[in-house]
Protein backbone atom coordinates (compact mmCIF):
# COMPACT_ATOMS: atom_id res chain seq x y z
CA UNK A 1 0.00 0.00 0.00
CA UNK A 2 2.79 2.19 1.20
CA UNK A 3 4.41 1.50 -2.35
CA UNK A 4 1.32 2.38 -4.37
CA UNK A 5 0.66 5.37 -2.71
CA UNK A 6 4.33 6.82 -2.88
CA UNK A 7 3.99 6.13 -6.76
CA UNK A 8 0.57 8.42 -6.73
CA UNK A 9 2.54 11.28 -5.01
CA UNK A 10 5.45 10.86 -7.05
CA UNK A 11 3.12 11.16 -10.33
CA UNK A 12 1.37 14.05 -8.70
CA UNK A 13 4.77 15.63 -7.76
CA UNK A 14 6.17 15.37 -11.52
CA UNK A 15 2.57 17.31 -12.79
CA UNK A 16 2.57 20.05 -9.97
CA UNK A 17 6.48 20.67 -10.42
CA UNK A 18 5.89 20.40 -14.38
CA UNK A 19 3.00 23.45 -13.89
CA UNK A 20 5.36 25.20 -11.58
CA UNK A 21 8.14 25.43 -13.86
CA UNK A 22 6.18 25.69 -17.21
CA UNK A 23 4.39 29.00 -15.23
CA UNK A 24 8.06 30.33 -14.10
CA UNK A 25 9.49 30.33 -17.84
CA UNK A 26 5.80 31.73 -19.26
CA UNK A 27 6.83 34.82 -16.59
CA UNK A 28 10.43 34.72 -17.20
CA UNK A 29 11.11 33.36 -13.99
CA UNK A 30 13.24 31.32 -12.40
CA UNK A 31 11.77 27.99 -10.89
CA UNK A 32 13.79 28.50 -7.68
CA UNK A 33 12.07 31.48 -7.54
CA UNK A 34 8.71 29.78 -6.40
CA UNK A 35 8.55 27.33 -3.25
CA UNK A 36 6.18 24.55 -3.25
CA UNK A 37 4.24 24.15 0.19
CA UNK A 38 2.48 20.89 -0.05
CA UNK A 39 -0.72 21.16 2.14
CA UNK A 40 -1.57 17.89 3.79
CA UNK A 41 -4.49 18.74 5.63
CA UNK A 42 -6.69 15.55 6.37
CA UNK A 43 -3.82 13.42 5.16
CA UNK A 44 -1.99 11.54 7.70
CA UNK A 45 1.28 11.98 8.66
CA UNK A 46 2.50 8.62 6.37
CA UNK A 47 1.74 10.91 3.85
CA UNK A 48 4.14 13.86 5.24
CA UNK A 49 6.68 11.53 5.18
CA UNK A 50 6.76 9.85 1.53
CA UNK A 51 6.40 13.49 0.68
CA UNK A 52 9.71 14.22 2.87
CA UNK A 53 11.44 10.79 0.68
CA UNK A 54 10.58 12.51 -2.82
CA UNK A 55 12.21 15.54 -1.64
CA UNK A 56 9.10 17.92 -0.62
CA UNK A 57 10.79 19.79 2.22
CA UNK A 58 8.27 21.96 3.54
CA UNK A 59 4.49 21.28 4.29
CA UNK A 60 1.46 23.28 5.06
CA UNK A 61 -1.60 22.57 7.59
CA UNK A 62 -4.79 24.25 8.57
CA UNK A 63 -5.73 23.25 11.85
CA UNK A 64 -3.40 23.39 15.26
CA UNK A 65 -4.88 19.87 16.38
CA UNK A 66 -4.18 18.26 13.18
CA UNK A 67 -0.73 19.67 12.78
CA UNK A 68 0.70 19.04 15.80
CA UNK A 69 0.75 15.42 16.00
CA UNK A 70 1.99 15.12 12.39
CA UNK A 71 4.77 18.13 13.04
CA UNK A 72 6.03 15.80 15.77
CA UNK A 73 6.02 12.32 13.68
CA UNK A 74 7.74 13.87 10.64
CA UNK A 75 10.32 15.95 12.27
CA UNK A 76 12.67 16.35 9.38
CA UNK A 77 9.85 18.89 7.38
CA UNK A 78 9.44 22.90 7.30
CA UNK A 79 6.34 23.13 8.78
CA UNK A 80 3.77 25.68 7.97
CA UNK A 81 0.28 27.34 9.28
CA UNK A 82 -1.30 28.29 6.73
CA UNK A 83 -4.77 28.08 8.04
CA UNK A 84 -7.32 31.00 10.08
CA UNK A 85 -5.59 30.81 13.32
CA UNK A 86 -7.42 31.64 17.23
CA UNK A 87 -5.41 33.28 19.93
CA UNK A 88 -5.29 30.32 22.73
CA UNK A 89 -3.74 27.97 19.56
CA UNK A 90 -1.02 30.23 19.96
CA UNK A 91 1.45 28.72 21.96
CA UNK A 92 0.80 25.27 20.66
CA UNK A 93 1.28 26.85 17.30
CA UNK A 94 4.55 27.90 18.28
CA UNK A 95 5.82 24.53 19.47
CA UNK A 96 6.07 23.17 16.02
CA UNK A 97 5.18 25.64 13.33
CA UNK A 98 8.38 27.33 11.55
CA UNK A 99 6.09 29.66 9.86
CA UNK A 100 2.66 30.97 10.54
CA UNK A 101 1.27 32.46 6.99
CA UNK A 102 -2.14 33.58 8.14
CA UNK A 103 -0.89 36.53 10.87
CA UNK A 104 -4.01 39.10 10.24
CA UNK A 105 -4.34 41.10 13.51
CA UNK A 106 -2.59 42.62 16.13
CA UNK A 107 -4.38 40.88 18.86
CA UNK A 108 -2.87 37.49 17.26
CA UNK A 109 0.35 39.28 16.70
CA UNK A 110 0.78 39.79 20.37
CA UNK A 111 -0.45 36.40 21.19
CA UNK A 112 2.14 34.85 18.69
CA UNK A 113 5.21 37.06 20.44
CA UNK A 114 4.33 35.97 24.10
CA UNK A 115 4.33 32.40 22.91
CA UNK A 116 7.25 33.04 21.82
CA UNK A 117 8.82 34.57 24.38
CA UNK A 118 7.55 31.82 26.98
CA UNK A 119 8.87 29.24 24.61
CA UNK A 120 12.53 30.75 24.53
CA UNK A 121 11.90 30.80 28.22
CA UNK A 122 11.09 27.23 28.38
CA UNK A 123 14.23 26.61 25.84
CA UNK A 124 11.63 25.38 23.34
CA UNK A 125 12.86 27.69 20.82
CA UNK A 126 15.32 30.05 20.79
CA UNK A 127 14.55 31.93 17.12
CA UNK A 128 12.17 34.66 16.21
CA UNK A 129 8.62 33.10 14.53
CA UNK A 130 8.70 33.80 10.38
CA UNK A 131 5.36 35.22 9.68
CA UNK A 132 3.71 36.31 6.72
CA UNK A 133 0.43 38.79 6.69
CA UNK A 134 -2.49 37.31 5.65
CA UNK A 135 -4.11 40.04 3.38
CA UNK A 136 -7.95 40.47 2.51
CA UNK A 137 -8.42 40.12 -0.91
CA UNK A 138 -12.09 40.39 -0.22
CA UNK A 139 -12.84 42.25 2.51
CA UNK A 140 -14.64 39.03 4.02
CA UNK A 141 -14.11 38.60 7.72
CA UNK A 142 -15.07 34.83 7.44
CA UNK A 143 -12.16 34.50 5.39
CA UNK A 144 -9.83 36.07 7.75
CA UNK A 145 -7.09 38.63 6.53
CA UNK A 146 -6.38 42.05 7.39
CA UNK A 147 -7.56 44.79 5.15
CA UNK A 148 -5.07 46.27 2.25
CA UNK A 149 -4.98 49.68 4.11
CA UNK A 150 -4.49 48.69 7.41
CA UNK A 151 -1.25 46.32 6.38
CA UNK A 152 1.23 48.58 7.19
CA UNK A 153 0.46 49.46 10.39
CA UNK A 154 0.26 45.40 11.34
CA UNK A 155 3.58 45.25 9.59
CA UNK A 156 5.22 47.86 11.82
CA UNK A 157 3.38 46.16 14.96
CA UNK A 158 5.00 42.80 14.20
CA UNK A 159 8.46 44.23 13.31
CA UNK A 160 8.41 45.85 16.75
CA UNK A 161 7.90 42.85 18.87
CA UNK A 162 11.19 41.50 18.39
CA UNK A 163 9.64 37.67 18.77
CA UNK A 164 8.19 37.75 15.24
CA UNK A 165 10.09 37.91 11.82
CA UNK A 166 7.72 39.46 9.15
CA UNK A 167 8.28 37.49 5.65
CA UNK A 168 5.97 38.96 3.88
CA UNK A 169 2.65 38.12 3.06
CA UNK A 170 -0.04 35.77 2.17
CA UNK A 171 -3.78 35.97 0.80
CA UNK A 172 -6.10 33.66 -1.32
CA UNK A 173 -7.87 34.76 -4.04
CA UNK A 174 -11.44 35.61 -3.69
CA UNK A 175 -14.66 33.01 -4.47
CA UNK A 176 -16.11 33.67 -7.93
CA UNK A 177 -13.98 36.53 -8.72
CA UNK A 178 -10.94 36.41 -11.59
CA UNK A 179 -7.88 34.96 -9.41
CA UNK A 180 -5.31 37.51 -11.80
CA UNK A 181 -7.04 40.46 -10.95
CA UNK A 182 -6.39 39.39 -7.29
CA UNK A 183 -3.03 38.58 -7.46
CA UNK A 184 -2.24 42.09 -8.97
CA UNK A 185 -3.76 43.66 -6.02
CA UNK A 186 -1.54 41.39 -3.91
CA UNK A 187 1.33 42.21 -5.84
CA UNK A 188 1.08 45.79 -5.25
CA UNK A 189 0.46 45.48 -2.13
CA UNK A 190 3.75 43.45 -1.43
CA UNK A 191 5.52 46.24 -3.48
CA UNK A 192 3.85 48.96 -1.34
CA UNK A 193 5.08 46.92 2.12
CA UNK A 194 8.44 46.49 0.56
CA UNK A 195 9.09 49.86 0.44
CA UNK A 196 9.43 49.88 4.43
CA UNK A 197 9.96 46.36 4.97
CA UNK A 198 12.64 45.10 2.20
CA UNK A 199 12.74 42.16 3.46
CA UNK A 200 9.35 40.77 3.43
CA UNK A 201 9.86 39.67 0.40
CA UNK A 202 7.71 36.62 0.32
CA UNK A 203 4.50 36.34 -1.34
CA UNK A 204 2.16 32.97 -0.74
CA UNK A 205 -0.16 32.83 -3.31
CA UNK A 206 -2.05 30.24 -5.87
CA UNK A 207 -3.03 26.53 -4.92
CA UNK A 208 -4.18 23.81 -7.02
CA UNK A 209 -6.29 25.42 -9.57
CA UNK A 210 -4.62 29.08 -9.62
CA UNK A 211 -0.99 28.72 -9.25
CA UNK A 212 -0.41 29.81 -12.94
CA UNK A 213 -1.81 32.62 -12.43
CA UNK A 214 -0.05 33.73 -8.73
CA UNK A 215 3.46 32.64 -10.16
CA UNK A 216 2.23 35.28 -13.27
CA UNK A 217 1.72 37.79 -10.30
CA UNK A 218 4.88 37.37 -8.70
CA UNK A 219 4.10 34.66 -6.17
CA UNK A 220 6.87 33.05 -4.26
CA UNK A 221 5.56 30.55 -2.42
CA UNK A 222 2.65 28.31 -3.97
CA UNK A 223 0.43 26.13 -1.77
CA UNK A 224 -0.88 23.05 -3.32
CA UNK A 225 -3.04 20.31 -1.74
CA UNK A 226 -5.47 18.10 -4.05
CA UNK A 227 -3.40 18.65 -7.38
CA UNK A 228 -0.35 16.21 -5.14
CA UNK A 229 -2.31 14.60 -2.73
CA UNK A 230 -5.57 13.86 -4.37
CA UNK A 231 -9.38 14.53 -2.74
CA UNK A 232 -9.98 14.86 0.42
CA UNK A 233 -9.33 12.14 2.87
CA UNK A 234 -10.06 11.45 6.35
CA UNK A 235 -8.08 13.57 9.05
CA UNK A 236 -5.40 12.02 11.26
CA UNK A 237 -5.74 10.63 14.26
Amino acid sequence: MTAGRKAELAANLAEVEARIAAACRAAGRARDEVKLIAITKTFPASDAALLAELGVTDVGENRDQEAAPKAAEVPGLRWHMVGRLQRNKARSVVGWAHEVQSLDSARLADALAKAVRAARDAQIRDEPLDVLIQASLDDDPERGGCPLDELGALAELVTHTGELRLRGLMAVAPLGADPAAAFERLARAGEGLRKDHPNAAEVSAGMSHDLEQAITHGSTCVRVGTALLGGRGLASP
